[in-house]
């Protein structure tokens, strides 16, 4: 999939989007459909692909369904998934995937094709896209309003204003350490988590529940699942430091930590490297100041023990958008900067129920305790579902 792309930088849009996956794109998609003229600038080539175990809780389906991209998203060979097995105690139990506000599967697409989906969405809306280029900075006006960015790319150093600036740019946000956006929440960063990918036959989705690790089959694109292992950082670190390379690391975490797993996928073929990350931080940031905001990681992140980093990407993307949208593409700079104000506190009153229970997963209680959690973060995704499923405005719906 091919995306074209925009080379000219030199004009005064509505509002720039720093990061085009899957907390930017969505939002310059639902900003252009609102009616603001929109540049979404991204550092990489798109499609390509990124770290991520990518599967997508209902809450994240429902909203994919709601802007008429659900379809794509399973028709570029993304398996409906509408069972779910839970392996604990040498117990293998099943359930299924419920017909719960309008949508009936899961689904756990790759990034290099969701990411480009969601991409093409926001240029179909509208949007200009522009990929290979890298924001450098914010700039601000006299009165110290961000009112606008820096770009390098081949062609030189660009300032490009606009009304507002939205950092989509991950966990390490270059927005994000430009605005100052200060740290709210926090707690320890205790979690790792690596994933590869096998080739086999998968009924569904699969999650191994053993004392102090956690882990699971996403099924994917051609056959293949993303398979992974969470467990705490220091124990991650010390396999990884004794491993002579990461495929062995990744296959004695499987057999030590996650011996379910590891008997699950022998006879098939890994089809893969192994990648992973120890210590991810828990945190959650002001989302929103004079002249901009931050959706997705770049303002909320969480262990991925909870598998939610892009329902949650989604969420901000239609909370912020609704807020703008109500202000309008014609309002004041001091009407966007109250409608992003809202967008924070309307994040952050959705983002913090879930916040303590990331932390008390990755802490990779036992078996039981691990289950009452998952129960429970069933119950938010649910809750979570059914919000989102009822919080369109019209005019951020497919359109006519």
């Amino acid at each position: 999939m091919v995306l074209a792309m925009a080379t000219d930088l030199a004009s005064h849009p509505d509002v720039i989007v720093v990061g085009a996956r899957c907390a930017g794109a969505p939002t310059a998609m639902l900003l252009a459909r609102a009616g603001f003229d929109v540049l979404l600038l991204e550092r990489a080539s798109l499609p390509s692909d990124t770290l991520s175990t990518h599967a997508i809780a209902r809450s994240g389906v429902v909203q994919l369904d709601r802007w008429g991209l659900l379809d794509q998203v399973v028709a570029s060979g993304a398996p409906p998934l509408r069972d779910v097995w839970f392996c604990a105690d040498g117990e293998r139990t099943h359930r299924q995937v419920k017909d719960r506000f309008g949508v009936d599967h899961l689904v756990a697409p790759r990034r290099l094709v969701l990411d480009a989906i969601l991409a093409r969405a926001a240029v179909e809306a509208g949007a200009t896209l522009r990929t290979g280029v890298t924001v450098t900075g914010v700039v601000r006006d006299d009165a110290g309003r961000v009112a606008g960015v820096e770009v390098r790319s081949d062609g030189g150093t660009t300032v490009t204003p606009a009304r507002l600036v939205i950092g989509a740019d991950g966990l390490r946000s270059k927005i994000g350490r430009e605005v100052g956006a200060q740290v709210r929440v926090s707690a320890p960063a205790s979690g790792a988590a690596h994933y590869a990918y096998h080739r086999g036959d998968w009924d569904g989705l699969e999650y191994h529940l053993h004392d102090g690790a956690f882990s699971g089959i996403f099924p994917t694109h051609d056959g293949e699942a993303c398979t992974w292992v969470c467990a705490p950082s220091e124990r991650a670190e010390e396999i990884r430091r004794a491993a002579p390379t990461p495929d062995a690391a990744f296959d004695r975490m499987l057999r030590e930590l996650a011996p379910s797993l590891a008997e699950r996928l022998e006879g098939t073929a890994r089809t893969s490297g192994v990648r992973g990350a120890i210590g991810l931080p828990n945190h959650l940031r002001a989302a929103a100041g004079p002249g901009w905001a931050l959706v997705g990681d770049a303002g909320y992140h969480r262990d991925p023990v909870t598998g939610l980093g892009m329902s949650d990407a989604f969420r901000d993307a239609d909370l912020l958008a609704s807020a703008l949208a109500e202000a309008s593409a014609g309002a004041t700079d001091r009407d966007l900067d109250g409608a992003t104000a809202r967008y924070d506190r309307q994040r952050e009153a959705r983002a913090l129920p879930l916040f303590d229970l990331t932390v008390a997963m990755a802490a990779f209680p036992p078996v039981e305790e691990m289950r009452d959690l998952q129960r429970r973060l069933a119950a938010a995704i649910d809750e979570e579902a059914a919000h989102v499923s009822g919080a369109a405005s019209a005019r951020l719906a497919v359109p006519a």
